[in-house]
């Protein structure tokens, strides 16, 4: 399979391309700069050179690949949620997909398949309800549920050009280099770490490696459209999660993140941090799809073996 490939050098995509690769797929990976990107990933992958936020040459590789993955959003709580920032979030994520879906348009020959970034936050806050991919949306006057309904939407316009459409509702991702987790543990490495707010709240997480098994799912199965939550069958609360983080590192987590201190750091944004979602990957175990970790501990131990 030919793959074009947006944010290919991301947290993700940089972990997914050699992966692709491996398994014998072409991919094509759209950076700004083609040497940072060859550094990255390795000579076998092709790098297109371009600006995903704007139109280019680049749309024409779209026509030239079986498959689309578009995985391009800024950071999304890298700095504090001020109206110039939300609207570099919205910016960085809407820009390059409505690109995407005019280039497959205009595709003399179109893929067969779209996955395209996406987040639970779709869900909207909720505290220990069950959520699938047959839940509701949550209401859009809270920006974090607005950004990734309207994301969605974008991606969802390449249905009426008859191309399968899967997005990827992504819970935390825990792997090595980067990610929520490394922010968590920095304060268990000075025996600071505790859970954050009043650590009841429902956290959603993915083993990288089951992000990536789970997005060549979406790719391989024609029977996988729409919303696909990518999350371990295994939800826990921040005080679970982090008492996990301490007994996995050797350290206590007995020192609380209180609420205010996040919101002064991050503003609104730090609703994503105080507030949760209990999401269960319903449609990847429909589809019988193999977790390699299933259960919180064991993909702590894995990631933080070396930390």
């Amino acid at each position: 399979m030919k793959i074009f490939v947006t944010g290919a050098t991301g947290f993700i995509g940089r972990r997914l391309i050699p992966s692709l690769l491996t398994d014998g797929h072409e991919v094509t990976a759209l950076s700004r700069s083609a040497v940072r990107a060859k550094k990255i990933l390795g000579e076998r992958a092709k790098v297109v050179e371009g600006n995903p936020l704007a139109s280019g040459s680049w749309q024409e590789e779209v026509g030239r690949c079986d498959a689309v993955i578009n995985l391009c959003g800024e950071p999304i709580l890298k700095k504090k949620w001020t109206p110039a920032r939300k609207r570099l979030l919205l910016d960085s994520r809407i820009i390059p997909t409505k690109l995407i879906v005019a280039a497959l348009e205009t595709a003399q020959r179109r893929p067969q398949v779209l996955v395209s970034g996406s987040a639970i936050s779709y869900y909207g806050s909720h505290d220990a309800e069950l959520l699938t991919e047959d839940s509701s949306p949550g209401p859009k006057e809270f920006f974090a549920v607005a950004l990734v309904v309207d994301w969605e939407n974008e991606a969802l316009k390449a249905n009426r050009l008859g191309v399968r459409v899967v997005t990827l509702r992504t819970g935390i991702v825990l792997g090595r280099g980067g990610g929520a987790l490394t922010e968590m543990t920095k304060a268990f490495k000075f025996f600071a770490g505790g859970p954050i707010g009043n650590g009841r709240q429902y956290m959603s997480w993915i083993h990288i490696d089951d992000h990536i098994g789970m997005t060549k799912l979406a790719l391989t199965n024609s029977g996988i459209s729409d919303g696909l939550n990518m999350t371990a069958p295994s939800p826990v609360t921040n005080r679970e999660f982090m008492r996990a983080i301490g007994r996995t590192l050797g350290r206590p987590s007995r020192l609380p993140v209180p609420g205010f201190v996040l919101k002064l750091l991050f503003g609104e944004g730090a609703g994503l941090l105080l507030e949760g979602q209990r999401v269960l990957p319903k449609k990847a175990q429909d589809a019988r799809y193999q977790f390699l970790y299933s259960a919180l501990e064991p993909a702590l131990a894995n990631v933080l073996s070396s930390a």
